[in-house]
């Protein structure tokens, strides 16, 4: 059986979709995963499976524009 461990789960504020991230585990092996599911009004998912590398420079670049952006 997959291993799922949920990381997170929230609901983004303008356009209401619901994202969770889970590290993702398949059942025969390899490297763990992190999978990131985008559920958008209805019933429609997106879902993303990132590599330790990938997840690490789009979590750096989401950093570094958050940084440049006005603080409420």
């Amino acid at each position: 059986m997959d291993k799922i461990e949920k990381l997170d789960k929230f609901t983004c504020p303008f356009g209401g979709q619901e994202v969770e991230l889970q590290q993702f585990e398949y059942e025969t092996g390899g490297m763990p995963l992190l999978r990131l599911r985008i559920r958008e009004r209805g019933a429609r998912f997106t879902i993303f499976e990132l590599d330790a590398a990938t997840a690490e420079r789009w979590g750096r670049a989401m950093i570094a524009w958050a940084q440049t952006q006005p603080k409420e």
